[in-house]
């Protein structure tokens, strides 16, 4: 069961998508747009990391050193990259954001929240298989919206949005980069009534 506030300081930021740039502008890089908005506002560029299996960084944000990594490793293999980066800096489960496309919330729309199961998320089942038992990670759900029928759900993520989905994805994103000081200075509640109630 998902709990409603978290009892640990982030300290990784996840943005989860596909490399390449056939995929750079597919609704399922949702979340490494997020990453790399992030990043943006702290005047930061993700770098590659080849022993993390990924790209990553670090800012300053909420008062704190925060890491960035976008795994590199294809969407169903990011639980590779992620354990390996948390491994190696000895960061708990409840201390990682990860920031991915959500099927099950609207276009414009932007949720968080604390552990749960994958959802059928083939990047947060691989994480959840690599970190093992504890679940308990934060996610930062960006809406997507979904094709109205489960078949047509892969060929709808691996594709561009139209503009106005678009605009409307981008503009929570922002809104979500906003938000992040409150997340890591622990006003979740504050934050999570901000960014619930907002629709691009």
């Amino acid at each position: 069961m998902a709990k409603a506030t978290p009892n640990k300081a982030v300290e990784l930021i996840v943005g989860l998508g596909n490399p390449g740039a056939g995929y750079k502008y597919t609704r399922h890089n949702a979340g490494i747009w997020f990453l790399e908005a992030l990043a943006r506002s702290c005047n930061t560029q993700l770098q590659l990391d080849k022993k993390f299996h990924g790209l990553s960084a670090k800012i300053y944000l909420g008062g704190r050193d925060i890491r960035l990594l976008f795994p590199t490793t294809f969407m169903n293999r990011s639980g590779q990259s992620v354990a390996a980066i948390a491994n190696f800096y000895r960061i708990p489960p409840e201390s990682i954001l990860v920031a991915h496309d959500e099927l099950d919330i609207p276009v414009g729309t932007a949720r968080l929240k604390q552990g749960g199961g994958h959802g059928g998320h083939n990047g947060l089942r691989d994480i959840i298989s690599c970190l093992g038992s504890n679940r308990d990670f934060l996610r930062l759900r960006i809406g997507v919206g979904h094709p109205g029928n489960s078949h047509q759900v892969v060929d709808y993520v691996l594709n561009k949005p139209s503009r106005q989905d678009d605009d409307k994805i981008r503009a929570v994103i922002d809104e979500s980069v906003r938000l992040m000081p409150e997340v890591l200075e622990g006003s979740w509640a504050k934050a999570v009534q901000a960014l619930h109630t907002f629709l691009a």
